[in-house]
């Protein structure tokens, strides 16, 4: 049987498993409650991996080997940023935000959140979060769809529109009918074969290269600084403060992420966040390594790629046997779905209950409300389809824009929400606006000016304005109410 064949067999195999867990968990769904937050049910296991799959998306396996081909060893620093993120993330915001959201009038989403903890009559703060949430996911969700495509163009040969818009489908279709519970599971799945796969494939082109030895002999001819930290490839000198400030801040974005932050708030206790913590952090320091590992590896085993992040897919399709090739690839398909339907969710959760119920229909039922997040899944789907048609667009830069946007418009107020009692309501509507715009202007900004502090990764300013706008309005406003301070307390005891 053709090698083609045996590979788009197995990759529908996978997609069709995918909508079949999506049908189960359509039949478990009994009220709005179970499509977004699974009931507050996830087990330690579920909520690690599904976290952590959901947040690496097609980047980990198609941005960050194409970063590393390319710079080398530099690219670490991302990995750094991104190990260390992880782990105060679960260590520092996971405990408090399980119990806060629990406590603030069981908060759903992360819209929901903010309101009930500030007390925000207004419902700016639920608007505003919920506009920053379509916004940017859609364009990080973009970047799961394009990573998609990308595979079956170069491995199958197949049209990039068709090949966007039949992953989409499937994302779409088991998003649209399980909810929380077939996202969580199949981003579980998807999970560990993304861990496995980035496993498998560097030793194994290591393998092929002649061992250890004799690939660093052969990267040695690359380039001089090309294994160094601290030295850029190209002649270009010692790595700058800027450019290792801007890889390791990517850490930064975990405070922000809503889609990984909705499952600290679906575990089933706080008790469980420990053994969560532990199983995160050993699935993300292995695969950040691995996936640096493909990229430099790879550079010396396929010498010349129009695109490098292709790396990965390219690798594989030349060392394993059709089927294995087929299972392997499919670990691009898992790390981009597993993405993209955490997206999804979160953003028709936002619309359904921050939007729909708030402004559109207050008396709306839980069916009315399982309804309206169905249909804005196909809704912010649809856009994201349209964002990602250019097939030259860079899966890596759309979501540096769109981590960048969400970290600094939610990060400090998560932080500020957790820790600080005095912070109110009108530091909270400060702070989310003034990160989200620093992100949209620094980005204009840089792509004009020459000036170096511009080439500083848009996060850093943006999250320290936001910091700051919430500390700065919150001082100069009235403090919050007693019940609000009560409240804090009981929740971080």
């Amino acid at each position: 049987m053709d090698g083609n064949i045996v590979k788009i067999l197995v990759l529908s195999l996978y997609l069709v498993a995918m909508v079949f867990i999506g049908w189960v968990y359509y039949k478990k769904t009994s009220d709005f409650s179970d499509y977004v937050l699974g009931g507050r049910k996830l087990g330690p296991w579920t909520a690690a991996l599904s976290a952590q799959a959901s947040d690496m998306s097609g980047w980990l396996l198609i941005g960050l080997p194409g970063a590393a081909y390319v710079s080398g060893i530099e690219a670490s620093w991302i990995a750094i940023g991104l190990g260390l993120g992880t782990y105060i993330n679960w260590k520092v915001v996971a405990k408090r935000l399980r119990s806060y959201t629990e406590i603030a009038g069981d908060s759903l989403t992360l819209s929901d959140y903010f309101e009930n903890r500030f007390r925000d009559d207004t419902h700016i703060l639920r608007l505003v979060s919920s506009i920053v949430i379509i916004v940017f996911f859609s364009v990080y969700t973009s970047a799961q769809f394009s990573a998609g495509a990308k595979l079956f163009e170069t491995l199958m040969g197949m049209n990039y529109t068709f090949a966007l818009i039949l992953g989409a489908a499937v994302i779409i279709l088991y998003t649209f009918l399980g909810g929380f519970m077939a996202v969580s599971f199949t981003d579980f799945i998807q999970g560990m074969l993304m861990f496995f796969a980035l496993i498998i494939v560097p030793f194994v082109i290591v393998a092929e290269l002649g061992g250890f030895g004799a690939a660093f002999d052969k990267l040695s001819t690359v380039d001089p600084h090309y294994m160094s930290l601290m030295r850029a490839t190209g002649g270009g000198g010692a790595i700058s403060l800027i450019a290792i400030v801007s890889n390791m801040a990517w850490g930064l974005g975990y405070f922000g992420q809503p889609h990984i932050l909705a499952r600290f708030m679906a575990i089933g206790s706080r008790d469980e966040i420990k053994k969560a913590r532990l199983i995160a952090m050993i699935w993300v320091i292995f695969s950040l390594a691995a996936a640096v590992m493909v990229g430099v590896f790879g550079r010396v085993y396929i010498t010349d790629i129009a695109d490098p992040e292709k790396i990965f897919m390219l690798s594989v399709d030349t060392l394993f046997v059709p089927v294995i090739a087929g299972v392997l690839l499919a670990a691009i398909l898992a790390a981009s779905m597993s993405t993209a339907d955490s997206q999804l969710l979160v953003t028709a959760s936002s619309i359904s209950e921050d939007i729909y119920k708030k402004y559109i229909k207050k008396d709306a039922t839980d069916n009315d409300m399982i309804k309206i997040g169905r249909y804005a899944v196909i809704g912010i789907a649809v856009i994201a389809v349209f964002i990602a048609f250019d097939p030259n667009s860079s899966v890596f830069g759309l979501v540096s824009y769109a981590w960048a946007g969400l970290g600094a418009s939610f990060g400090p107020l998560i932080i500020a929400s957790l820790f600080w009692k005095r912070a109110n309501k009108w530091g909270a509507i400060a702070g989310m606006i003034s990160g989200a715009v620093t992100v949209i202007l620094w980005t204009q900004i840089a792509k004009v000016s020459s000036a170096a502090i511009f080439g500083l990764y848009e996060i850093v300013p943006a999250f320290i304005v936001s910091s700051i706008a919430i500390y700065a309005v919150s001082l100069a406003t009235k403090a919050p109410a007693q019940e609000i301070l009560d409240e804090f307390d009981k929740a971080i005891s």
